[in-house]
């Protein structure tokens, strides 16, 4: 019979799985992180976990793991029961280690009313809030890529300050409690998959605050600290046979473990208001300027990520090995970082890129992960195509292959496949999109059109010869032939 997780089972777990081997009632909440999903599990929390093992210490920056949208109540009715544990199973090639987290102390479901979330950050122990909310909880305006006061949310936050919803009403209603308090700031600290995360929530965060109250906003700018990270570490969707397979195998009845890649990178800028982990002892790397580090992962690694997941679709696989088992996926994704994207990066502290490259290549072909093309579609922002093309046409550089890959996009965004199959789009503007791809056909100008994604890019006929090319090849022979066209006309 499967051991349901919980601290009393925590001695009964098979010696296969690693236990927590600290005491896991001596916990205190230190960080409250907004967006508990399976990437901060696979990540931040496995981080904070590991230094727990090695340093009791660090029991002092336990997590309150929080859920802001109604679809995160599972979450909370997941973790909830297991007191905050779940299981870690990290896969590379035909190994797997499994592990059982004890670093989430707490669990808050915020997807209805934000009380005890913002009770939880007025805690005087908590001295850092972390996020990992995806680029759409930043209400950012697609467009201008800055925060946007007319977001819906942003507005229903202005309307009622003290009771916000978004993210970004949340931390600034807290920063107003700590202020009123008397007590010091939090590090408010972005691990999402955004270049310069850090700049663009300090930035949401002071123009709220400034629409609020003038003093609110200047106390928060001379005293939060808000750190750039870069993050890495392919974490799929976790799927039944995952949970299956962990109840047959190790005898664990988890209501929702995750699965990750064994590959991990976290790399902080070093500055917190109030003190912070030792999460370089586990691994992690403290820099003065995390930018390179972050276009490096952008450009490489989502932006070839979303170049073959939107191909792949098309072509009809499921899952990302599968794009790397497919010959001219493969090379044109190697061709993509070493002509287009890399050429566009600064020199990178410690890295060697083409090193790099290769392991990329590496982790997208290993099978035990299963993550598939649709979570990199939908979770990838299309700016990860956007602006490496912007910068190569700044340096007057082609820009065929990126060309190629958002011909693609805009492909796999009329919500159709070649088989007449439907796709399944989830974009915040999925309607519109459907509705231009539709218009257009084999012609990206009516997508381009879309200025709140593409600016002033359908205007530069650098891009907009090569894309229609592609787009066009892609209805007239479909993408297996025009991905062998390709090839041939892109010598790759």
């Amino acid at each position: 019979m499967p051991i349901p997780l919980s601290i009393a089972a925590i001695g009964n777990l098979p010696p296969s799985v690693t236990p927590p081997c600290y005491d896991l009632t001596q916990r205190r909440v230190g960080i409250v992180h907004l967006g508990l999903g399976g990437f901060h599990r696979a990540h931040m929390a496995r981080y904070t976990h590991a230094l727990m093992q090695q340093d009791p210490a660090a029991l002092a920056w336990a997590i309150a793991g929080a859920g802001l949208l109604p679809a995160d109540q599972r979450m909370a009715e997941s973790l909830g029961p297991q007191e905050g544990l779940y299981t870690l199973i990290e896969r590379g090639g035909d190994r797997e280690t499994v592990a059982v987290i004890g670093s989430i102390a707490r669990v808050i479901y915020a997807g209805e009313s934000g009380a005890a979330l913002l009770d939880a950050i007025a805690e005087p122990d908590v001295r850092i809030v972390s996020l990992t909310v995806t680029e759409n909880g930043y209400c950012l305006n697609p467009a201008t890529r800055q925060f946007d006061p007319d977001h819906p949310l942003i507005r229903a936050d202005l309307a009622a300050p003290e009771t916000p919803r978004s993210a970004i009403g949340i931390i600034v209603e807290s920063y107003r409690r700590r202020m009123a308090a008397q007590r010091p700031p939090f590090t408010a600290l972005s691990c999402d998959n955004i270049q310069h995360n850090g700049n663009v929530l300090r930035a949401a965060v002071l123009t709220l605050a400034k629409l609020r109250d003038a003093a609110l906003a200047a106390w928060i700018e001379a005293n939060a600290p808000f750190p750039n990270t870069m993050v890495d570490r392919i974490t799929p969707v976790t799927a039944p046979d995952d949970i299956a397979h962990l109840e047959q195998t190790y005898g664990i009845a988890d209501r929702w473990p995750v699965v990750c890649e064994d590959f991990t990178q976290w790399v902080i800028e070093d500055r917190f208001v109030a003190g912070r982990p030792a999460w370089e002892n586990v691994g992690a790397q403290f820099v003065p300027d995390v930018t390179p580090y972050e276009m490096m992962k952008l450009r490489l690694l989502n932006g070839s990520h979303l170049a073959i997941a939107a191909l792949g679709r098309l072509v009809g696989y499921t899952y990302i090995h599968e794009t790397m088992q497919d010959d001219l996926l493969r090379r044109l994704m190697a061709a993509l970082m070493d002509r287009e994207t890399g050429p566009t990066l600064p020199p990178v502290p410690g890295i060697d890129l083409a090193e790099y490259k290769r392991t990329l290549i590496a982790r997208f072909a290993n099978p035990a992960i299963r993550d598939t093309v649709e979570r990199v579609n939908t979770d990838a922002p299309l700016n990860v195509l956007v602006v490496p093309i912007m910068a190569r046409l700044e340096m007057n550089g082609s820009v065929d292959l990126l060309a190629l890959s958002l011909a693609g996009w805009i492909r796999r965004v009329r919500g159709v496949d070649e088989q007449g199959q439907a796709i399944d789009v989830r974009h915040p503007l999925a309607a519109l999109l459907r509705e231009k791809a539709e218009q257009g056909g084999p012609d990206p100008a009516p997508v381009l059109s879309i200025t709140s994604l593409f600016g002033t890019l359908g205007q530069d006929e650098r891009l907009v010869v090569p894309l229609r090319h592609w787009l066009g090849s892609l209805y007239d022979a479909g993408t297996q032939q025009t991905l062998a066209l390709a090839a041939v006309e892109l010598k790759f």
